[in-house]
């Protein structure tokens, strides 16, 4: 789990209220930290777990109000924050559930098995956010595991040929098979109509998925709601890029140039002052 690609949040903008860079940037300390330890290439398997476990005992140190064994400092600044926001350490343990599925499964069955690694590795920070505005109701907290899943799913399908190189297939296995894909498409970058209407149908996924949870956006106030109505439609055009490449994702990896910005603004200001999430064009350019 790489938080610094997997990320569905804003954590560190400038446009996030003063008073909450302090504590984000404690949870986001303690995700790195955690991340760090699944992905250390120097440790094997069993290393990792076990210094999982280390870290997961000092998350029960917090819920029990007492000094952690290890990371001592790291913890006692995040019970400080859990105390003062009333925040719930089940993202946390959510989140160490993921650094575990990262050490142990390089393949997903289908996507519920996916959306199950999402729910682990990407939800917890929505919620985590939610909470620290005071905003955590359960249509919120819908809303955010739509956006955070689709965003880590976006990630997935960006970077396919980079996961393969680390040994890892984040797309559902059930779904290559129902479209005629093997592995070896993604060891040799075969951009075939199979192919092609594999990734269709996981970008539709993931479209659909993230449309449904953008009306967050128009209910979070201020800036922040400004940003994440920006990182809505910044995902929205990933997956226009994705598509304007004809889903070859190995040798054009779609990147956001400065006009793709431009339209990602455009269309978060139009969002943001008509307060409707809208259908963006397919393309863009033909409406301009």
């Amino acid at each position: 789990m790489d938080v610094d690609q997997r990320e569905n949040f804003p954590v560190a903008s400038v446009l996030l209220p003063k008073a909450l860079r302090a504590p984000i940037g404690i949870i986001y300390q303690v995700v790195r930290t955690a991340a760090h330890i699944a992905d250390e290439g120097d440790w094997s398997a069993s290393e990792r777990h076990a210094r999982l476990a280390d870290f997961r005992a000092g998350l029960d140190a917090v819920a029990a109000r007492r000094a952690a064994p290890v990371h001592a400092l790291l913890f006692d600044e995040l019970a400080s924050v859990v105390a003062q926001y009333k925040l719930p350490l089940a993202p946390f343990y959510d989140l160490l559930t993921a650094c575990g599925q990262e050490i142990d499964t390089r393949r997903y069955a289908d996507r519920a098995a996916l959306l199950d690694y999402c729910r682990h590795s990407a939800n917890p920070l929505g919620h985590l956010m939610l909470h620290l505005l005071r905003a955590a109701t359960p249509a919120n907290l819908a809303d955010a595991e739509a956006i955070c899943t689709a965003s880590q799913l976006i990630g997935f399908l960006l970077d396919v040929a980079t996961d393969w190189k680390h040994g890892r297939v984040y797309l559902p296995l059930a779904d290559l098979r129902r479209f005629g894909v093997t592995e070896a498409h993604i060891a040799n970058g075969v951009v075939d109509e199979a192919w092609r209407a594999l990734m269709a149908h996981e970008v539709l996924f993931v479209r659909d998925t993230l449309v449904r949870g953008a009306p967050l956006a128009l209910r979070v106030p201020g800036r922040l709601g400004i940003e994440l109505c920006g990182a809505v439609h910044a995902g929205l055009r990933y997956l226009e890029r994705i598509e304007e490449a004809d889903y070859d994702v190995f040798r054009k990896r779609p990147r956001l140039n400065v006009f793709d910005w431009s339209v990602v603004a455009a269309r978060t200001v139009v969002m943001w002052l008509s307060r409707r999430v809208g259908a963006p064009a397919r393309s863009f350019e033909g409406n301009l």
